[in-house]
């Protein structure tokens, strides 16, 4: 599950990307891929357009996507709850059962060469924004690809 703040921009994104991953190496049937928003900005709404246009131009369409409020249950649904940023991380936080703890985290955690912490909001930016946002979340999924292949063949 990725979340960002109004589940119209970044983690949509990710989930496109992340989806394709899966899909590119047969993991469809056991692992499932979800995106929601902190805020419900946008009831329902597709993914802004600007996303769409960019994640397009390298072959992932989010034009079926649309937009949903991250609910409690998604903690007991899914085994990651991946983050953009601190602010999203601190209003998921009351959503998220202390036993649950674990599985709320941040996306980029997932890419530690890319040298920060926050995948940055773009909503209010120009197109290098929406561009950079696809070069996070795509070096991030690769490295969640590889931590989820091993919790998969763990034991």
């Amino acid at each position: 599950m990725f979340v960002c703040t109004g589940n119209i921009c970044r983690s949509p994104t990710a989930e496109a990307v992340f989806a394709r991953l899966v899909r590119e190496n047969g993991l469809e049937g056991r692992v499932r891929v979800d995106s929601a928003g902190t805020h419900d900005y946008h009831p329902d709404a597709a993914p802004d357009l600007r996303t769409q246009r960019h994640a397009l131009r390298r072959g992932y369409d989010l034009s079926a996507l649309r937009q949903r409020v991250l609910v409690a249950d998604d903690f007991e649904r899914f085994d990651l709850v991946l983050v953009m940023d601190a602010k999203n991380a601190s209003d998921a936080q009351p959503l998220c059962a202390l036993p649950q703890r674990q599985k709320l985290r941040a996306l980029l955690e997932f890419a530690p060469a890319a040298g920060r912490q926050d995948v940055p909001d773009p909503y209010y930016g120009a197109a290098g924004d929406f561009e950079l946002v696809l070069d996070l979340v795509e070096q991030a999924a690769r490295g969640l690809l590889a931590h989820v292949r091993e919790r998969l063949a763990a034991p």
